[in-house]
């Protein structure tokens, strides 16, 4: 039952800029997230304002991150595939 690997792994090519651009959106995300805190530690009471209908600024911005966190898991998925097959191109080439 001793079988090899499923696929044969070669060299990334794309794992450079695949990094650069994981680490861009990390931080862009932590910056996002850190605010989030900020308003938490320095002005607790604006949290409870109402900002849309009955929900307020806390889970409103907690929803918001989460769907950050989403499109932005999308776009990382996307953009990756379009430079793994940019440069799969040009390694072919």
């Amino acid at each position: 039952m001793d079988h090899g690997p499923a696929v044969e792994l070669g060299v990334d090519h794309a794992a450079k800029r695949k990094t650069r651009l994981g680490i861009w959106m990390f931080v862009s995300y932590t910056l996002v997230y850190g605010a989030f805190v900020a308003i938490g530690v320095t002005n607790y009471e604006a949290m409870s304002i109402l900002v849309i209908g009955d929900l307020n600024l806390a889970v409103t911005y907690g929803f918001g991150l989460i769907v950050l966190a989403i499109i932005m898991g999308l776009i990382y998925n996307w953009r990756c595939t379009k430079i793994e097959n940019e440069m799969n191109k040009e390694d072919e080439s």
